[in-house]
């Protein structure tokens, strides 16, 4: 068994769930990852994320790209969306849609392992 949960409950999860212009998904990722792990991305600057996100790719739609993070809570998450936008971030130009394509729906985390489940199986 795994011995860590993915996410806390209590916490929620950001999903933004969007597609890439066939062609450009690794220019995506490349300006994505420049972007994220630069000094100026503003989410990771906030305490209330509570575990940094991981970009994923729909593993038989090469177009769609799936974007997770757990935070403390949607306001603070929320709070920080017009910084972001505002900073107009080069991967951006490539979601079909535009920004209006690029918006979380956010989920509760309502059931975790409990730690003294997962130190048993470990």
């Amino acid at each position: 068994m795994a011995q860590e949960p993915l996410a806390q409950r209590g916490n929620i999860l950001h999903i933004y769930d969007f597609h890439v212009k066939d062609g450009f998904q690794e220019e995506f990722i490349r300006l994505f990852e420049e972007f994220d792990y630069g000094d100026d991305n503003p989410m990771h600057k906030s305490p209330a994320q509570r575990k940094d996100g991981v970009l994923c790719q729909d593993a038989t739609d090469k177009t769609r790209f799936f974007l997770i993070a757990e935070w403390a809570s949607i306001e603070e998450h929320a709070a920080i969306l017009p910084v972001l936008k505002d900073m107009k971030p080069e991967f951006i130009k490539y979601i079909e849609g535009g920004p209006a394509a690029f918006k979380p729906r956010y989920v509760n985390v309502v059931s975790s392992t409990p730690d003294e489940i997962l130190n048993k199986a470990g």
